[in-house]
C-alpha cells in the first residue's frame, strides 16, 4: 500500500482517487477551494460539459457510469441557427450516437461523495504552497486559518487543473521542464435561456449553435429544462467584449446577430452586464512526473480549449490509462509514471490541436454548403466502407480504441483527400455516385 496525496479535489482528481483506493492505495485529497457540496457553489465558472465515449469508460471502470447516465441530457446532433432565425439539424454520428450535457459541479459532488464512501479523505480549503520533490513532501496553507503544514506521502499526483500549482513546483524546481500556454483572441461569458411554462424553450436534444465567422453562441439543456449559453467572442476589435461595453450596445448587437436567442433571454441585462469575461488557455508541458515523487494528470499536464467537448473526457481517459499502468507494473511508480507521460503526451498534444481546429469549424464552417455537402460525402463513404473510412468527429467522439493522436494523423489525410474530392467538376451534382466513390477508393 502507498500513501499519496492528491493536489485537487475536480473531475480527474475525485475519479482518479476512487482508482486509486480500490488497488488498496491510501489516499487524502487537498482542494484549494471551499466544499462546494455544504456552500452550494458550482465548480466555479464553467461551461457545460460534454461527456462522449472516453468518459463514459472512465466512470464505468468506478462502477457509476448508470448512475450519471441519470443525469445527463444525450445531444444526438447540431441545431443551426441561421442569423434569420431559421434551425438546421446536423447529426453527430450514425442513429443512436449522442453526446451529453452535463453538470460539471453536479458530476463533481457526484465523486466527491464516492470517492469519500470508498475511503478518501478529503480536505478543503487547503492551497498547495509547497512541493518537496525528492521527498514526496506536501505543504499547504488553510485559507481560513492562514496555518500551514507539511505532509508526508510516497508521492504526490497534481490533478489541480489549468492554473496547477503542483505544475508550477516542476517549472520553479527542475531544470529543462517545458512548458507553453497560449490563449485564444477570444473569450467566453455565460448567458441563461430558462424554461418556459416548465418546458425547454428549445429542442433539448442536440447542441443549439448560432455560427457567425469569427465568434459564436452555444447552447447545452440543463435538466431543470434551461439552456446554459456561451458566448464565444474576441476580447477587442470591432465585435468584441471590448466593443460591447454597455447593455444598450449589447442587446442591440444581440437583437441583429442573435435575433432568436435574445428572445428568450429574459434575464439578458442583468447576466450580461454581471457575469464575467474568462479567458480561453491551452497548456502543453513535458515532462509530467519527477522520478517516482511527482506526476500530474488531467488539466495539470494537458490543458485544452472546450471546442471539441473533450478535457474531461480526456482527463477520465487518463484514469482508465493510470489504472491500467497500475494493472500491469504493480507498485513500480517509477515504470508507471514513464510509461504514462509517453502513452499520454501525444494524445494530449492531439486532442489540444483538434480543440483549437473544431473552433473555426463550430463558429464558421457549419453554416456553409461547401462543409455541409463534405461531411454528407463522408458519411455515405464510411457507411458504404466502415473497414475504410470513419469520420474524424466519429474517431474522436465515439472510438475510444482509437487515439487522439492517431486520429488526429489520420483525420489529416482524410482532409486531403477530401479536397481533392471536393475539386471534382459538378461534385453538388454526382456526390453520391459511383464515380465519387472509386475516385476517393482510389486515392485511399
Amino acid at each position: 500500500m502507498s500513501r499519496i496525496n492528491v493536489v485537487g479535489s475536480g473531475l480527474v482528481g475525485s475519479l482518479l482517487s476512487i482508482y486509486l483506493v480500490k488497488k488498496g492505495h491510501q489516499v487524502n485529497i487537498y482542494e484549494r477551494r471551499p466544499d462546494m457540496r455544504k456552500n452550494r457553489i458550482s465548480a466555479g465558472r464553467s461551461i457545460n460539459l460534454a461527456l462522449s465515449d472516453r468518459g463514459w469508460r472512465g466512470l464505468q471502470g468506478v462502477g457509476i457510469a448508470d448512475e450519471i447516465r441519470k443525469v445527463a441530457l444525450p445531444m444526438s446532433g447540431r441545431m443551426i441557427h441561421s442569423i434569420e432565425g431559421q434551425v438546421g439539424y446536423q447529426p453527430y454520428g450514425k442513429e443512436g450516437q449522442a453526446i451529453n450535457s452535463v453538470s460539471r459541479g453536479g458530476l463533481n459532488c457526484v465523486l466527491m461523495d464516492l470517492a469519500e464512501k470508498n475511503g478518501v479523505n478529503i480536505e478543503f480549503n487547503q492551497r498547495c504552497s509547497k512541493i518537496d520533490l525528492n521527498d514526496a513532501l506536501l505543504t499547504v496553507e488553510d485559507s481560513e486559518s492562514n496555518k500551514s503544514k507539511t505532509l508526508e506521502s510516497d508521492f504526490i499526483i497534481g490533478t489541480d487543473g489549468a492554473y496547477s500549482a503542483a505544475r508550477l513546483q516542476l517549472q520553479l524546481n527542475t531544470d529543462r521542464f517545458n512548458y507553453s500556454q497560449s490563449f485564444l483572441e477570444h473569450g467566453y461569458k455565460e448567458l441563461t435561456i430558462p424554461a418556459v411554462n416548465g418546458e425547454y424553450a428549445m429542442d433539448p436534444k442536440g447542441l443549439h449553435i448560432w455560427p457567425r465567422g469569427t465568434y459564436m453562441l452555444i447552447a447545452l439543456p440543463n435538466l431543470d429544462k434551461s439552456f446554459t449559453c456561451t458566448l464565444f467572442f474576441p476580447f477587442e476589435g470591432e465585435n468584441s467584449f471590448e466593443a460591447l461595453d454597455t447593455i444598450s450596445k449589447a442587446r442591440a448587437f444581440f437583437e441583429k446577430i442573435f435575433g432568436d436567442a435574445l428572445k428568450l433571454m429574459p434575464d439578458f441585462d442583468k447576466e450580461y452586464a454581471g457575469n464575467p469575461v474568462s479567458s480561453l488557455m491551452t497548456v502543453k508541458c513535458f515532462p509530467w512526473h519527477y522520478k517516482d515523487k511527482l506526476l500530474l494528470i488531467g488539466d495539470a499536464a494537458h490543458a485544452i480549449v472546450p471546442f471539441y467537448g473533450q478535457g474531461m473526457n480526456c482527463g477520465f481517459e487518463d484514469c482508465v490509462v493510470f489504472e491500467e499502468l497500475m494493472t500491469k507494473y504493480g507498485n513500480n511508480w517509477t515504470a508507471i509514471f514513464e510509461k504514462f507521460e509517453q502513452l499520454r503526451k501525444p494524445d494530449g498534444d492531439a486532442i489540444a490541436d483538434l480543440a483549437v481546429a473544431n473552433f473555426v469549424e463550430m463558429r464558421d464552417k457549419v453554416g456553409q454548403a461547401e462543409f455541409l455537402l463534405q461531411k454528407k460525402i463522408e458519411a455515405s463513404f464510411s457507411t458504404k466502407h466502415p473497414d475504410k473510412w470513419i469520420p474524424l468527429y466519429t474517431m474522436v467522439t465515439y472510438s475510444p480504441q482509437i487515439r487522439y493522436s492517431e486520429a488526429l494523423h489520420e483525420g489529416k489525410r482524410q482532409e486531403k483527400i477530401m479536397q481533392q474530392v471536393m475539386a471534382l467538376p459538378g461534385i453538388e451534382q454526382k456526390w453520391e455516385s459511383k464515380e465519387v466513390e472509386e475516385f476517393i477508393l482510389k486515392l485511399l
